[in-house]
């Protein structure tokens, strides 16, 4: 691959871009709530037409928002450092990837990975572009042995439908326009010379052999069915026997005619209150109303099965009547929810490292990257939801006993950032207001008290 040019790398990269797309789009329907109703034959859906509408209870979605709303950056520190590096957190805001990163977690929990990609800014002095791309336009070839990404592949479609494709060498980013056919050079080109591709994975569950990851809500997905099936089939339920069902003999079809000869309907007929005949013969009843309580019964277990799967504390799912007790109880029941978001910052974490490393290369100019840059590491927000009584009652403890400095004393009580480097300058205001003070008082001792 190394002596093949960009545009010979297409090929291939096309292949890889094309594999994963039937599992992308499977899980990109779960997801959105638009996947197929299982369980059901035809003979079925051809009796109930239009009657019922397919009835989806979207787990999937459910499941995967519950994991990224407890995945927020906070900033990026150096091993050395007390507090986040002002120079990257400003980069990370200039992208926009307080926002961003939020999709970029969202597709790599759903859809198994999602990407950045890095690039020089055409505005000089400013830090490089970061972009987030979906893995239904972007795929990244890996080398067998190190893991580490050797080449992209973007490809998408403009308004006018003409193809583009960008690819991604350790030397240079490449645009690339299909012409009937065939690919042609386009206008943009970046060339780095850094002996790194600027794409990073965010990669889901990654495996040895299998490093591109996979869905968050894959083991969920039969249960997920299961119970759309159940929920469709008591809506069903509900609606052929919202009425109660009668039953005649000895009626003739003369009997369904208004005084006209006009045929009743058959919906005038169900919902006849009284049915009345001369003939002393016939004899009518009303079968049992449908009890629907099996399929409550059966969703419900479908909603444990599946909570136990995605690690969610009881209550999420809402098979649980009353609220946890105590706080203790509600930090107990999501400690396998805190750990699985906190394995998700060890890879995610590591992935956001790498794009801040390859920004340093772009900001420098240069590839060689310093031994204090691989010290580098994320800072996350707690994923915990532990009290704020609590939180402050533990962190003003381990001040006081002199086990923690003040700094990290703030940290621990979930303060931001921006909100802590406040604090520190209100802290050097308050230590320099005494000596204020007391200059003040031998200023107004000196000229009898005037200001």
């Amino acid at each position: 691959m190394a002596d093949k040019t960009p545009l010979e790398l297409i090929p291939e990269l096309e292949k890889g871009l094309r594999v994963d797309v039937d599992n992308l789009t499977k899980w990109d329907n779960y997801y959105e709530g638009e996947q197929p109703l299982k369980y059901m034959s035809e003979a079925m859906k051809d009796e109930i037409g239009e009657t019922v509408a397919e009835l989806v209870i979207n787990w999937a979605r459910f499941v995967a928002d519950a994991y990224e709303n407890r995945l927020d950056v906070e900033g990026f520190r150096f091993a050395d450092m007390d507090s986040g590096d002002d120079e990257l957190w400003s980069w990370w805001q200039y992208n926009n990837m307080d926002e961003k990163s939020q999709q970029a977690h969202l597709d790599s929990i759903s859809l198994s990975r999602s990407y950045v990609t890095i690039g020089t800014n055409p505005e000089k002095g400013m830090p490089p572009i970061n972009s987030i791309e979906s893995p239904f336009q972007m795929w990244a070839q890996r080398d067998p042995a190190t893991q580490k990404v050797t080449a992209a592949i973007k490809r998408w479609k403009d308004l006018d439908d003409v193809e583009h494709a960008l690819v991604y060498t350790p030397m240079e980013t490449s645009e690339f326009v299909q012409t009937q056919g065939a690919w042609a050079k386009g206008e943009f080109q970046d060339k780095h010379n850094f002996g790194v591709v600027p794409v990073v994975p965010l990669v889901n569950r990654p495996r040895t052999l299998r490093p591109n990851g996979t869905t968050e809500f894959k083991d969920l997905l039969p249960l997920a069915d299961a119970a759309n099936k159940m929920a469709t089939d008591m809506m069903i339920s509900g609606e052929f026997h919202a009425m109660p069902r009668r039953w005649a003999f000895g009626l003739t079809a003369k009997d369904f005619e208004d005084p006209s000869g006009r045929r009743v309907t058959a919906w005038q007929q169900i919902k006849s209150r009284i049915w009345a005949n001369e003939n002393p013969n016939v004899k009518v009843g009303q079968f049992a109303e449908a009890d629907l309580a099996n399929f409550h019964s059966t969703i419900k277990l479908l909603a444990q099965l599946a909570s136990q799967m995605a690690a969610l504390p009881p209550h999420y799912m809402g098979f649980v009547g009353d609220n946890p007790a105590s706080a203790d109880a509600i930090r107990s029941s999501e400690i396998q929810l805190v750990k699985r978001i906190e394995r998700k910052h060890t890879f995610l974490g590591g992935a956001h490292e790498d794009v801040q490393r390859i920004n340093l290369m772009f900001m420098r100019g240069k590839s060689e990257l310093e031994m204090r840059d691989y010290s580098l590491e994320t800072v996350w927000r707690d994923p915990s939801t532990p009290t704020e009584s609590q939180k402050a009652d533990a962190a003003v403890k381990k001040y006081e006993s002199k086990i923690v400095p003040l700094e990290q004393t703030r940290i621990d009580l979930g303060y931001t950032e921006t909100q802590r480097k406040q604090m520190r300058q209100m802290d050097l205001e308050a230590a320099v207001d005494p000596q204020l003070d007391r200059v003040n008082r031998s200023f107004q001792d000196v000229t009898g008290g005037a200001a």
